[in-house]
């Protein structure tokens, strides 16, 4: 494998791991680990933040996540001269 070629994939990786770790904090971390600190924080017409994170807040941050992959993913494929046009 070429050095451009390995340096692509670790980026990418890394890309992934970045992503992956967010979400699981904001999935488990807020939503089950931190729900009931959260939970006294009300929002949206007296909804607790903790169920807030474990309802919806996950399911948002995901959808983030897919976009902000797809844009950063597009930006490392034209550093590395590899992408779609």
């Amino acid at each position: 494998m070429s050095n451009d070629s390995s340096a692509y994939w670790q980026a990418n990786i890394r890309l992934v791991i970045g992503c992956l770790v967010v979400w699981f904090i904001v999935s488990y971390g807020c939503g089950i680990l931190l729900a009931p600190a959260l939970n006294k924080i009300h929002i949206l017409g007296g909804y607790p933040l903790g169920f807030w994170f474990a309802q919806q807040g996950s399911i948002y941050t995901f959808v983030v996540l897919t976009f902000f992959y797809a844009w950063r993913m597009n930006q490392l494929d034209k550093k590395f001269g590899v992408q779609e046009d």
